[in-house]
């Protein structure tokens, strides 16, 4: 047995097992183990995981590790500003995440490329709007896949205006490389919160997609959205109105990893060439440009 063939194998245990995990229970429990303040036990932990995944705190706001109460606070670490320099061309649209391009494109009869031979409906990972996906016909999407040891604040692409807040109940499989080439329609199969910006190229979404022992996803205007009781569709309404936020300003992020899709519509702007997947990104730097300024 070649060890490709036994990669292989394990790829398909590792999902096939997923499928039978009670994956919302298992993101609970995570969700209160990552908030318990255990002191140098906690420490302890994130000594452990910055060694096992490398993870540069050089970078952080905070580098003393017994200022994080739990892990929690660790994992969404603020950052110093001069550790993500902005693109200084405003006419940019800069990565709202550090993390690694999935996959990087246009739509193509309504469908969103997630691995090779696999896609998914636009219109589904939007919660069944039709007349929202339509916003999005032959525009242009990015999937960004958030490492455990990469910063988990979500912030803005564009200058933009908040039109609403979308929760969409769903499971919770892991969206690594491997889930992601295995499970069809991971994306819109996964619970996600659907973040909805009228910009200067029209309408932008910015989709945060959980995934197993993702404790929760929040944004700066409803704190906590995710856990969320009950298995419905909801708009979630914001406490601050429908503010308007600054390229580059935080709007979200992960209580543990996961990934972020940004939609973009038609005609309007146009991603890096040199980038595709497999790319590794910084939150600030460029994805692409307006077409107006080309």
């Amino acid at each position: 047995m070649t060890d490709n063939h036994r990669v292989t194998i394990s790829q398909r245990l590792f999902v096939v097992l997923q499928y039978s995990l009670p994956q919302h229970l298992l993101s609970k429990l995570m969700f209160r183990l990552t908030r318990l303040r255990l002191g140098p036990i906690t420490r302890l932990l994130v000594r452990g995981f910055i060694r096992a995944f490398r993870v540069d705190m050089d970078d952080a706001m905070q580098p003393d590790l017994a200022a994080y109460p739990n892990f929690n606070t660790f994992f969404t670490r603020a950052l110093r500003p001069e550790a993500r320099p902005l693109e200084p061309n405003t006419d940019a649209i800069v990565s709202p995440v550090d993390g690694c391009i999935s996959q990087l494109g246009k739509i193509q009869s309504g469908r969103i490329v997630q691995a090779k031979n696999r896609d998914f409906a636009c219109e589904e990972l939007l919660g069944g709007d039709s007349n929202l996906a339509a916003c999005f016909d032959d525009g242009l999407f990015a999937t960004l896949y958030l490492s455990p040891k990469d910063y988990h604040r979500v912030h803005m692409p564009l200058d933009g205006s908040l039109v609403s807040i979308l929760y969409i109940p769903g499971r919770l499989f892991s969206v690594n490389q491997t889930t992601a080439a295995m499970v069809p329609r991971l994306f819109a199969r996964n619970e996600r919160v659907v973040c909805l910006f009228e910009t200067k190229l029209g309408p932008m979404a910015l989709v945060l997609i959980g995934a197993i022992f993702v404790g929760s996803i929040e944004t700066i205007w409803t704190g906590q959205i995710t856990p969320r009781p009950g298995r419905s569709i909801a708009q979630i309404p914001p406490t601050q109105g429908k503010p308007e936020l600054h390229r580059g300003t935080e709007f979200g992020r992960f209580n543990m990893g996961s990934t972020v899709i940004l939609l973009l519509p038609q005609g309007n702007a146009r991603w890096l060439s040199r980038l595709g997947p497999s790319c590794l990104v910084r939150y600030g730097e460029a994805l692409g440009f307006s077409l107006a300024s080309t």
